[in-house]
């Protein structure tokens, strides 16, 4: 989606007439409600409209007579389910069936352990945004959100902005600071019930690779396991003794759609389609991926547990519709913080890095909640959500475990006892690999090579980034290893001595016969780099690519992180040059000794185990009909309507 786009809405916007509803402040519930629909074009069906009429009527009817006592037996449920003498950090932790109402997905002769408990939610606070007029909010919305011809989301809040300090007070409301503690690295002791675990993952083989070797683990703690996948990792999942289930989607597909989208708006109309039907095959597998018996063998299934990365959308509305806790893990940072912004938007200033986790979240459920409530109505049975929902459909209410070193980026001060950073998932392929024989005369014959590949990266000329990495590679008289990847790298005529071309070898083999690595950035391939102790390069190509070439740079581990669309002779030969210095090596390899010492894999299991819940969650109370949203709901919406042209194209 071009600028003209982003403009036309913002004059709208600007131009909007206020209402006489709204001249004596914030509207109704469902007014707001109305005017957001019309705006963001929600995807709603007549059946929806219906469906949702019928099941608000009925809530409604139920609320006042049910709502004090089901409060106060969840209540008194979770006073008797808690040990009078708990242990650090076990308090998460349940060993026996939760005996609990069922929903019609689940079989009442089997056992079901409610979702996580969820975070109260914080009293509405008095804020300098409410004394704003409604033409200075929606001047500061237009002001503050901005949309890049590419699709990147930037959030732009500069210092002498009213409102900076509004949002920081928020900052603080929303995400207050907390205590760390070693909480995650006591040994879970109670007894843990053998469960049948569905594992969802959306992405390349590089975010599959940790949740496998958290599922081996998992496997020989008598669990059995299901590893949910796009159908292109099927012998990788087999291969490791795991069960496999095809999720929807093509990984080969998606990462091509992100490559030429670098944010998370479409850049042009002709990507709206590809990416909805990815989305919408997706979403449609979730379920079965859960319920459905295996494929091969016929052997029933049922998920007893659910954990999954953020991108595997529906993950929430599956594991409430069949009443079994949701364990979120990822490899990059989706929670709330405002020590670094999200990796997916630009944030030039510091004071808006918390709000860019919200926006991200917003924009994604905007994109998405079309899909989400037709499958929440026609496959899960549950109502659709409201649009007032959208922050709580967010996974900073979840157990969440982040696959990084905390030697590399500590846990932020602001992420709470559900947020745990495991450590790096390895799943140690080299150790049965066996290289073709001539491949280890080359690597002996020579000084240590430098590895290039971009993995699963497509490439728009391959030709020519081969090109820049031979000429490289002769300026600075190195020799090295590139890896063909999905971007069919190497295509070059004359074969040199010094370059070798690979296909397919593990990189916890290949890192250590190497000096140096450049890639594009994975969190997977840049643990790998970083366990080797190899000084590293990463040339971006989306999303947090850019977040760990930082970080590594940020260490002194790297130069600074060169974008794919400007690689080149001169930079790449640079970053090789300054990769090369004995400092840089010193200090890869003081953090490769630190990682070495950890367990990530240890980790996650038991902080799986851990948060695992005793109780249901209490009820999320609804706004009353003459509620008002608060502050920052009243903002969201308000961005929502910046966004009415790409949600209606991309719910169109």
């Amino acid at each position: 989606m071009g600028s003209n786009g982003i403009d036309s809405s913002r004059k709208d916007l600007q131009e909007e007439n206020v209402s006489n509803n709204r001249s004596k402040g914030v509207l109704k519930d469902s007014e707001q409600t109305d005017e957001v629909d019309e705006s963001a074009t929600e995807y709603r069906s007549s059946d929806d409209q219906s469906f949702s009429s019928s099941y608000e009527k009925e809530e409604n009817q139920k609320s006042s007579s049910e709502q004090k006592s089901s409060v106060i037996e969840v209540s008194g449920t979770k006073q008797s389910s808690v040990s009078s003498t708990p242990k650090r950090g076990l308090d998460h932790c349940t060993s026996a069936p939760l005996a609990a109402q069922r929903h019609q997905l689940i079989d009442d002769n089997e056992i079901a352990f409610s979702r996580s408990m969820t975070e109260k939610k914080n009293s509405r606070h008095d804020l300098k945004i409410d004394r704003f007029s409604e033409r200075e909010k929606k001047n500061l919305i237009v002001n503050l959100i901005k949309i890049q011809n590419d699709g990147t989301v930037e959030v732009d809040l500069p210092k002498n902005s009213p409102v900076a300090s509004e949002l920081l007070e928020l900052s603080s409301i929303e995400g207050p600071s907390f205590d760390l503690d070693d909480t995650l690295f006591y040994e879970t002791t109670k007894s843990i019930p053998r469960l049948n675990i569905a594992i969802l993952v959306v992405g390349t083989r590089g975010d599959v690779q940790p949740f496998l070797a958290m599922a081996k683990r998992l496997q020989e703690f008598g669990h059995r396991v299901r590893l949910a996948t796009h159908a292109n990792f099927r012998n990788f999942v087999k291969l490791a003794d795991i069960d496999f289930y095809p999720l929807g989607g093509d990984p080969r597909v998606l990462a091509g759609y992100m490559a030429r989208n670098k944010g998370l708006i479409p850049s042009g109309p002709g990507e709206i389609s590809i990416q909805r039907k990815q989305l919408k095959s997706i979403i449609e597998s979730l379920l079965p991926a859960c319920t459905e018996p295996d494929i091969e063998t016929g052997m029933p299934f049922r998920a007893q547990a659910i954990i999954a990365n953020p991108p595997a959308y529906g993950h929430s509305h599956v594991a409430e519709a069949l009443g079994v806790p949701l364990h979120i893990f990822f490899t990059m940072p989706w929670t709330p913080t405002s020590e670094f912004p999200h990796p997916l938007a630009r944030v030039p200033q510091s004071a808006g890095y918390w709000l860019s986790y919200i926006v991200v979240d917003l924009l994604i459920w905007w994109g998405i909640r079309g899909y989400i409530n037709d499958f929440r109505k026609k496959k899960l049975k549950l109502a659709p959500i409201a649009y007032f929902s959208t922050y709580n459909g967010s996974i900073s209410h979840l157990p969440t475990g982040y696959m990084w070193s905390s030697h590399l980026v500590p846990k932020p001060k602001d992420w709470g006892p559900l947020v745990d950073v495991v450590g790096y998932c390895f799943l140690n392929l080299g150790s049965k690999y066996r290289p073709r024989e001539e491949f280890v005369r080359w690597i002996q014959k020579g000084p240590q090579p430098i590895y290039i590949g971009f993995g699963s990266m497509p490439l728009d000329d391959t030709k020519k980034t081969t090109d820049v990495i031979l000429e490289a590679l002769k300026d600075t008289g190195q020799r090295g290893i590139i890896d063909r990847g999905w971007g069919d790298l190497g295509q070059f005529t004359e074969a040199t001595e010094n370059v070798f071309l690979i296909e397919d070898c593990p990189h916890d083999w290949l890192f250590p016969q190497c000096s140096a690595v450049v890639h594009h950035g994975g969190a997977g391939t840049t643990a790998t780099g970083l366990k080797a102790g190899c000084p590293t390069t990463i040339v971006p190509f989306f999303g947090d690519q850019f977040f760990w070439g930082d970080r590594v740079h940020q260490r002194g581990l790297g130069p600074a992180p060169i974008p794919i669309s400007e690689l080149s002779i001169e930079k790449l030969s640079n970053a090789i040059t300054f990769m090369l210095q004995p400092e840089v090596k010193s200090l890869a390899m003081e953090l490769a000794k630190l990682i070495e010492n950890e367990d990530g894999v240890a980790a996650a299991v038991n902080a799986f185990h851990r948060h695992l819940p005793p109780e249901l969650p209490l009820p999320t109370a609804a706004l009353e009909e003459n509620d008002h949203p608060n502050p920052l709901q009243w903002f969201f919406l308000q961005i929502g309507k910046l966004c009415c042209l790409p949600c209606r194209l991309w719910n169109s």
